[in-house]
């Protein structure tokens, strides 16, 4: 459990969420381009709706834009793969989302949509692993690339000045979190928690929604 954060980690927070915001919207956008199934995608338009609103929210509190793409990002076409990279990447927003409420308990709602679409989207999941054979073992391989990656992520979005008193623990929390959801889900074993549980260097990522692969 982590303790409030500091108001004074307030604008960071909000500047990373509305981040967060923009690339989920981008992302959601392009996932209603693949193949999914039809309930998934009537879900991905609502969650669209709500994305947009909370970008709009973000802005005007930090009273600026989010860039704009040209073009939206690549997401994987195999609907096993992609709903484990949604999934994931919810899963994150949630713990940033309950940080931020911490700080702003006027946002609750935003927390509260948030849990709506991990649930949505771990329920997917489940439904994929259920069914087992080639659809269940391409959406464990897809858990595990994307786990690999995510201590990067996470470094990137607790890189301002003022959570460096928090980092260490934040990263281990969020990783921590996130582990206890892919276990609990199927996604992953005990054993390969341990083995990418290590923490990596930052590095250059294109995007949180950004992926090349679309193993299956």
């Amino acid at each position: 459990m982590i303790h409030p954060l500091p108001s004074s980690c307030e604008h960071a927070i909000l500047e990373q969420f509305l981040k967060a915001e923009a690339m989920a919207l981008w992302a959601v956008r392009s996932a209603q381009a693949q193949d999914v199934p039809p309930g998934v995608l009537q879900f991905l338009r609502r969650h669209e709706e709500e994305e947009a609103q909370h970008l709009k929210q973000f802005e005007l509190l930090l009273g600026t834009k989010s860039h704009g793409k040209t073009a939206l990002p690549r997401v994987p076409d195999q609907w096993r793969v992609l709903a484990v990279h949604l999934y994931g990447y919810e899963t994150l927003g949630l713990e940033f989302a309950r940080l931020l409420v911490g700080l702003r308990p006027d946002l609750t709602s935003i927390m509260e949509d948030e849990e709506v679409h991990v649930g949505f989207f771990e329920q997917e999941v489940r439904a994929i692993l259920s069914r087992g054979g080639l659809a269940a073992e391409g959406a464990r391989q897809a858990a595990q690339a994307w786990r690999r990656r995510l201590p990067r992520t996470v470094d990137r979005y607790l890189h301002d000045e003022s959570l460096a008193p928090f980092r260490d623990e934040l990263r281990q929390h969020i990783l921590g979190v996130i582990d206890a959801r892919f276990l609990a889900s199927g996604l992953l074993v005990s054993s390969q928690k341990q083995e990418s549980s290590v923490v990596m260097p930052v590095g250059e990522e294109s995007g949180a929604y950004s992926v090349s692969e679309s193993n299956g």
